[in-house]
């Protein structure tokens, strides 16, 4: 049977937002409450911190950078430009794999052995690291553009520089 193509077949997909990524999926406390029972002794001093973190982590996608922030009594807040992140990846455990979570683990040049920042709860990731990555070249490709033309700035000057040595040294030699 023939099936005609309407409007909706052929729109592109919609564009990723990041901004509205704000807190993690709700299911993140659900991941919290396996990992604390598998502790069985431990679950209320390993439960408590996790959900004290659940309920008040956020996070903020601007032009600039990412932030993210949690905590009640010791409030912790790390943001990264975009300029400073060098690596995005997305981990998965088991209990995340079934659950349908991830976790985007982002790296700086900071010299510290694990990741700056972990974004965590995240349903479809692909997405939010693909924003991520374009971010991060986007902001490098701006940079080496204005070391270019810094570069080619500073040719100019060394030519004008030259050119006017050459002038004085003519005109010192026809006096």
């Amino acid at each position: 049977m023939h099936r005609d193509l309407d409007s909706s077949d052929t729109a592109p997909p919609p564009r990723f937002d990041a901004t509205t990524i704000t807190r993690p999926d709700d299911s993140l406390l659900v991941y919290y409450f396996i990992i604390s029972v598998l502790t069985t002794v431990g679950f209320p001093i390993v439960f408590i911190p996790l959900f004290i973190r659940f309920k008040t982590l956020q996070y903020r996608f601007d032009e600039q950078g990412v932030s993210m922030c949690w905590g009640y009594f010791f409030r912790r807040e790390v943001y990264l430009t975009y300029a400073r992140l060098q690596d995005i990846h997305v981990t998965r455990n088991i209990i995340e794999r079934w659950m349908g979570l991830a976790k985007l683990p982002i790296q700086t040049a900071s010299g510290a052995s694990g990741a700056t920042m972990k974004i965590e709860g995240i349903r479809d990731p692909e997405p939010l690291r693909d924003f991520l990555y374009l971010k991060m070249r986007n902001v490098n490709d701006e940079i080496d553009s204005e070391a270019s033309a810094d570069s080619s700035s500073t040719e100019l000057l060394r030519e004008i520089r030259d050119e006017l040595r050459k002038q004085r040294s003519q005109r010192e030699a026809n006096q």
